[in-house]
């Protein structure tokens, strides 16, 4: 993507390839990009990657945390590097923190919609936070934004307003969907996941497509 792109991709790991069309549409394509840990020290994209760590963890997290406890417990009370320390630091009058933060987008982005979501230099200090303008992105790279986003305002709507057909219309915008599916395909995909789930879904009086 940074070779297509022109700009260094920050989620780097196999999670990066559900936002796209590009790796998971044959399997060909998948055991090229999403199985090979030369491409990750983490997750490479393999299907349910954390699920099956959790399941696997299942048999034996009992036994670790006895013995964990056995041994008194002990914390490490040096600070690591997630931001929440620095930033209640900053927030209480401590030095001032910079963080990529995710807030609401109030102009920080010109070209990707207001009130989105998105993740942009955030100062930290004893008077709030203050998030900084980033200014336009690169179309290719606002194209690739604003297509989540869309789909993910559409997802937001239907559920707000119990609508089971903007749930297909979003789907069929759905980057993994699109790649290997057919607008029919989707619809009968989004109909089965709707009926097995609707007692989860109040805001729907009604489940068909």
């Amino acid at each position: 993507m940074f070779l297509a792109l022109g700009y260094y991709v920050s989620e780097s790991s196999g999670h990066n390839s559900e936002y796209t069309w590009w790796f998971r549409k044959r399997p060909a394509l998948i055991r090229e990009y999403c199985t090979p840990r030369k491409y990750s020290n983490w997750n490479p994209g393999e299907h349910a990657f954390i699920l099956k760590g959790y399941r696997k963890a299942r048999a034996t997290w009992k036994k670790q945390t006895r013995h964990w406890l056995a041994r008194g417990a002990p914390f490490d009370l040096k600070r690591g590097h997630e931001y929440a320390a620095p930033i209640i630091n900053a927030r209480l009058g401590g030095e001032p923190f910079v963080f990529n933060g995710n807030v609401p987008n109030t102009g920080l982005i010109d070209n990707l919609p207001h009130d989105a979501c998105v993740e942009v230099p955030v100062l930290a200090h004893g008077a709030g936070l203050s998030p900084l303008h980033v200014g336009p992105l690169p179309p290719q790279c606002a194209a690739l934004n604003n297509a989540s986003i869309a789909v993910e305002e559409m997802a937001v709507e239907a559920a707000l307003t119990g609508d089971p057909r903007l749930v297909y219309q979003a789907i069929c915008y759905d980057p993994l969907s699109a790649a290997v599916l057919s607008l029919s395909e989707i619809r009968k995909m989004v109909q089965e996941m709707l009926l097995k789930n609707r007692r989860h879904l109040p805001t729907f009086r009604s489940v068909r497509v």
